[in-house]
């Protein structure tokens, strides 16, 4: 039997390449290869699409503050964050229209975080019959919508829900 083989080279370079000094989420407008992905600013977190995505229109809501437990932001912060995520909820569901969204934090290595220092939420967008066999075969995640798709699609939503002053 043969096989076909398909090549994400995304999630081999997270894997595999070079790590950055410091943390990638600390002035992030600083680190090109997050701020192309950013999609809103707040004066207290941002949101932004995750370079190496579960699924098309994967994005993170982050604190600016480097923390790496809930319990360690003040409580303005965490309402913050809770607020962002709720409204990144709402325009993820208007604007990418999935079936189902995760919500979630990877808090601690054993937890599952890849960037451990720095809290995040992760806001995955779901569709019935994404999960197939391609990563238990072949380790390999397909995406079918690309970073710019997505950004020309949340950009205009958040500057609608946070007009500039």
């Amino acid at each position: 039997m043969t096989r076909d083989l398909l090549y994400a080279p995304w999630r081999e370079e997270f894997i595999l390449g070079p790590k950055p000094e410091g943390c990638i989420f600390c002035e992030p407008q600083k680190r090109p290869e997050v701020s192309e992905l950013i999609v809103h600013e707040d004066k207290r977190l941002f949101v932004v699409l995750n370079r190496y995505p579960y699924n098309s229109g994967h994005l993170m809501v982050i604190p600016y503050r480097h923390v790496a437990l809930l319990e360690e932001l003040d409580r303005e912060e965490r309402a913050d964050l809770i607020e962002m995520v709720s409204v990144t909820s709402r325009i993820v569901n208007e604007e990418i229209n999935p079936a189902g969204l995760n919500v979630g934090m990877n808090l601690g290595r054993a937890g599952g975080a890849g960037i451990e220092g720095h809290l995040h939420v992760h806001l995955v967008p779901r569709w019935v019959g994404d999960n197939n066999f391609m990563p238990v075969l072949s380790g390999t995640r397909v995406t079918s919508v690309g970073f710019e798709t997505i950004l020309a699609k949340l950009q205009p939503a958040f500057e609608r829900a946070y007009p500039k002053q």
